[in-house]
């Protein structure tokens, strides 16, 4: 079985969207980052591309992450 390729992303307002790549739409939305990569877990992705939120030594918020 593949592994499906979704990323987290921050939205403009302020919440993160679960999207596939290339959607037009997001598969869902959540408040936070962290309920986000546990909905992706629940959707079945166990190692979603999350984006880096915050500024940490190393790396920028332009940077993603494997969860």
């Amino acid at each position: 079985m593949t592994e499906k390729t979704v990323y987290i992303e921050q939205r403009k307002e302020g919440d993160y969207a679960i999207r596939k790549p290339d959607a037009e739409r997001a598969s869902a939305v959540t408040p936070t980052q962290g309920e986000a990569i546990e909905k992706a877990r629940e959707m079945g992705i166990q190692h979603p591309h999350i984006e880096r939120v915050r500024h940490v030594k190393g790396g920028n918020p332009d940077k993603w992450r494997r969860g």
